[in-house]
């Protein structure tokens, strides 16, 4: 039977009822897309006649790469492209490092002369691009792997990336890991070295803060139900970690030397599940150290904040933003926010009509400012973008109605978009009229509370309301009582 209560109102029934008290809500929840639904800041997305992507009016589009192509070596280009990223190349190109989530019998083999594992058909590729973005070169970076879904670029030029999978264990060859892989040297001994210390789990995506080299990791683990009829029973649980380096030298193979592995807590007793979060509620988190052997269940027995699939992960503006897809009341996804400056945690924004959002899977943080997802909703998926007041607009869509989308990621100049259809395996570069790089839009983003309405924060009092952990109003008033610029 359908249950007449909503996950919040249970929430506040058992808060009261353990006479708990609340933090204050910053702002008012704020509706994705505003009163009119999702549009966007370069105008409705057009028509493709090729059937392919949909995208605003001005903008074009090349496919790079689809499953099936002949590589330069003679084997055949894998399919189901997942996470990305791309870095300068000599010469004046772009190099494109992307994920290959493959498993056994899925599809053909990441074809790899040095493997990790000759057993499992994942891996890496690489599309080199020259100054008219046309490719160049295109070669294996990474095999051996499996189900390599997604991970992260880092500042020093290098991809990180995450096993999705539980084969094996920590004490054998197995898989579950996070590997790092350079472009400029593919296939070498670090390719196929797992960093164990950053633990055996289910790894979707990651981020790194260039400050500190604190690398955040996403869970996304199927073991549980989501039950929609009756929360309280959900056993569905996932969890978000870092990784602090001993050795935290921007430098590649320098998370090799090992670390510490922390899982996320909320200390408020109700909000064990995160599903039952109020939007804009900034919560206070402590960090648990976590046994990277047996990290999942760990993390559970340590009663750390259970989401039910995460996925995405970016660092953007002080801000590090990771997306539950399946998270909300309406089980539509919700994105989060948390900024090591404060240590605090939000519900940035959650989905509750599928039109304005819809199983947000990969984040990326744009040059402009605002932060994309790609939807992950099994049908005419779109690439979306949030700004800093709360509101989302459509970027692109799906024009094969079928296919996750995946792997956006830009250029180092921001000048070019890159993405994927996972099924049938197509890779896109996108260019036009991209705003230009905007960090102060970047700042607002990570610290400020969409919704809120009042003088606008300059860049100036993005940074004080994001070291200080205020609102946007909040900052906004400190400010001008004391004289501080805006």
């Amino acid at each position: 039977m359908q249950s007449r209560f909503s996950r919040r109102s249970l929430l506040q029934a058992g808060a009261l009822a353990a006479g708990g008290t609340a933090l204050a809500a910053v702002s008012p929840v704020a509706g994705i897309g505003g009163p009119s639904g999702p549009g966007s800041r370069y105008g409705g997305l057009q028509p493709d006649p090729g059937g392919l992507l949909e995208l605003p009016p001005g903008f074009s589009y090349r496919v790079l790469a689809s499953e099936g192509d002949l590589l330069p070596s003679g084997m055949t280009m894998p399919g189901h492209p997942d996470g990305a990223a791309a870095f300068a190349w000599p010469g004046g190109g772009t190099v494109l490092v992307r994920n290959h989530e493959l498993d056994v019998g899925k599809g053909p083999p990441v074809e790899g002369r040095r493997p990790y594992d000759s057993g499992y058909p994942g891996g890496t590729t690489a599309i080199v691009l020259d100054r008219d973005r046309k490719v160049a070169d295109q070669f294996v970076v990474s095999s051996g792997t499996i189900n390599n879904c997604s991970g992260g670029a880092t500042p020093w030029g290098t991809w990180l990336t995450c096993e999705e999978d539980l084969t094996g264990g920590f004490a054998v060859e197995g898989h579950g890991y996070v590997f790092e892989v350079d472009p400029s040297s593919p296939e070498d001994e670090l390719s196929r070295t797992p960093i164990r210390e950053m633990g055996f789990f289910s790894h979707e995506a990651l981020a790194i803060d260039p400050s500190s080299s604190v690398v955040y990791m996403t869970e996304d683990d199927f073991r549980g139900k989501v039950n929609k009829a009756d929360p309280i029973r959900d056993t569905r649980s996932a969890f978000f970690y870092r990784y602090l380096p001993d050795d935290p030298s921007p430098r590649k193979g320098a998370l090799q030397a090992g670390g510490k592995l922390q899982a996320l807590a909320v200390e408020e007793a109700p909000l064990r599940n995160m599903d039952f979060a109020d939007p804009q509620r900034r919560l206070r988190v402590v960090w648990r150290t976590i046994d990277p052997t047996d990290v999942h269940n760990d993390a559970l027995s340590k009663g750390c904040a259970r989401f039910n699939r995460l996925e995405g992960c970016a660092f953007s503006g002080g801000a590090v933003w990771f997306s539950d897809t399946v998270g909300g009341e309406s089980h539509l996804g919700q994105v989060y926010r948390y900024v090591p400056g404060t240590e605090t945690l939000e519900l940035f924004i959650e989905g509750s009509r599928k039109k304005r959002m819809q199983s947000p899977d990969g984040l990326t943080a744009a040059p402009w400012g605002d932060l994309l997802f790609c939807e992950d909703g099994r049908g005419a998926d779109r690439l979306m973008g949030i700004d800093p007041e709360g509101g989302a607009y459509e970027l692109a869509s799906n024009g094969l109605g079928i296919g996750e989308l995946a792997g956006c990621c830009f250029s180092p100049d921001g000048q070019t978009m890159f993405i994927s259809i996972q099924e049938p395996g197509i890779t896109f570069a996108v260019w036009g009229p991209f705003s230009p790089p905007d960090p102060a839009r970047k700042r607002r983003l990570a610290a400020g509370s969409p919704g809120e309405f009042g003088p606008a924060l300059g860049a100036e009092g993005a940074e004080f309301a994001l070291r200080n952990g205020l609102g946007r109003l909040e900052a906004a008033a400190f400010q001008a009582l004391y004289g501080l610029p805006l």
